[in-house]
């Protein structure tokens, strides 16, 4: 079904119930209207980083069912899968090939090949200074050697993990591989595809091989053609300033608001609701708004919405505030890769406290575009520390697996009653679409009044809050929806 503006539950396959068929009765039976849309986190077979290192996209992970477990789901919601475009796993087709065949396989211009990537650019290539310039995720020069079965010994380009190869995405084959797992992700139920971590995509001599221009709006634009026909998009995830999903923006595309869970985490600690409110006035519509997901929360996605000062401070009370949440869960030790996000489930980082809870929660609705909501803060998921320490794997505070008893349990307490009341509604009133408009208030230096109208402005909704007090009062056309004292 084509994307609605909804509500997009985001949800590994086995952490709301064992596998998809599982989940999809866990959202029918308990779930209900607060969510239109899922954004099912990589299911298909990987070697790592909890399935971001696939190595075919074919077919479903046995694990969590097959795709008509997958196309069920997308009778009822609409989907968005994951498309790793950087890399693939070296358990792939692609890479195996490659290792066996060396220049006679069809995959040796499929990867970037190290020497000859910097053979191009002149003698002496890559010097410290090419190094140095790479925004990279690790210390080292982002390489890793492969070795042929000829005996020969060459380096691949390797952004992240050990088993995630980046892909050449200027190659033929690259590109006929692109074009062939796009469409088939659609002909089996996507909506939506996600372009994980696209911006590393794109390398070139003498730049930092990060969101290259113009070379990656070429990226984009051939995607997004592919898929053009079948009536699907993509959603770029970029963790960055904000100004360059602002620049995407301005390119049409959808993005998403990583700005906001920070700057929400700022206003409720601090209890001033400028800094919110600038961010608001300057969102655009076309946009997915998020507090949590997989991954961390983003730090530097804020920065000059916050000042220096501001961002630190928010850091720090997220350590004092936050309920179980340690500075070293977000290092090294725990395995952390980026310096710049705070490992830790949402309502955790607000000390377990279901009114700042909720609050945070009328805000993302408020905020232009449309909800994301992990699956652990759709059930206000508290952070599992005993994930955390048996793996070792910071990010893991923020993944619990749910049976389908333990999400039966948690509906029933009153916050996640509360979120799913206003989900449900806010997915129903026309308030919220996106060709209306939003209008920003600060009242005093602890209030905030946002008021959501359609088009035609028939419809009216209006959130008054306190983030000091963490009250508020939310309208439609004048009548009360919902109330916290």
């Amino acid at each position: 079904m084509p994307i609605q503006n909804k509500a997009m539950l985001i949800t590994y396959s086995d952490s709301m119930g064992k596998n998809v068929k599982e989940t999809h009765e866990v959202l029918n039976k308990y779930i209900g209207d607060a969510i239109g849309g899922v954004h099912l986190l990589p299911f298909f077979p990987s070697t790592g980083d909890r399935g971001f290192a696939p190595y075919r996209y074919d077919v479903v992970d046995p694990a969590f069912g097959d795709w008509s477990d997958v196309e069920a789901l997308g009778e009822d919601y609409y989907l968005m899968f994951d498309f790793m475009i950087n890399h693939i796993s070296k358990k792939s087709e692609m890479y195996q090939d490659f290792k066996a065949k060396h220049d006679d396989s069809k995959y040796n211009d499929f990867f970037i090949r190290w020497e000859k990537f910097w053979e191009k650019a002149g003698e002496g290539r890559p010097t410290q200074h090419d190094i140095d310039m790479i925004y990279k995720r690790k210390d080292k020069a982002p390489e890793q050697e492969i070795d042929f079965a000829d005996g020969t010994t060459e380096h691949l380009w390797n952004t992240f993990g050990e088993e995630q190869i980046d892909i050449n995405v200027k190659s033929k084959v690259a590109n006929e591989f692109f074009k062939e797992t796009l469409i088939d992700m659609v002909k089996h139920g996507a909506d939506m595809i996600r372009l994980d971590a696209f911006a590393y995509a794109v390398k070139k001599v003498g730049t930092n091989d990060f969101f290259v221009e113009p070379e990656i709006w070429d990226l984009l634009n051939k995607v997004q053609d592919i898929l053009a026909p079948y009536k699907a998009i993509i959603l770029p995830e970029i963790h960055e300033h904000y100004t360059i999903p602002q620049k995407i923006s301005q390119h049409n595309f959808f993005i998403y608001d990583f700005t906001l869970p920070m700057t929400t985490l700022y206003t409720l600690y601090s209890g001033k609701t400028n800094r919110l409110a600038k961010w608001l006035k300057m969102s655009p519509m076309k946009q997915f708004t998020t507090l949590d997901t997989h991954d961390g929360i983003g730090v530097v996605d804020a920065k000059d919405i916050l000042t220096d000062d501001e961002i630190e401070y928010a850091s720090n009370e997220l350590y004092k505030v936050g309920a179980n949440v340690k500075r070293k869960y977000s290092s090294a030790e725990y395995h952390n890769l980026d310096i710049y996000q705070i490992n830790s489930t949402y309502y955790s980082a607000l000390g377990d406290n279901d009114k700042a809870y909720l609050l945070a929660r009328a805000f993302q609705i408020f905020a232009p575009g449309i909800p994301m909501v992990y699956y652990v803060g759709l059930l206000a998921g508290t952070n599992d520390l005993e994930l955390l320490e048996k793996t070792k794997e910071g990010r893991n505070i923020n993944r619990h697996y749910y049976s389908k008893e333990e999400v039966a349990e948690e509906v029933q307490r009153p916050v996640v009653k509360n979120l799913l009341n206003l989900l449900s509604w806010r997915n129903k009133f026309a308030a919220f679409d996106l060709d209306g408009s939003i209008k920003v208030e600060t009242p005093s230096e602890t209030t905030i009044k946002i008021t959501r109208q359609d088009k035609d402005g028939n419809n009216v909704a209006v959130l008054d809050a306190d983030a000091a007090n963490k009250t508020f009062t939310i309208t439609a056309n004048g009548e009360t929806v919902m109330e916290q004292k």
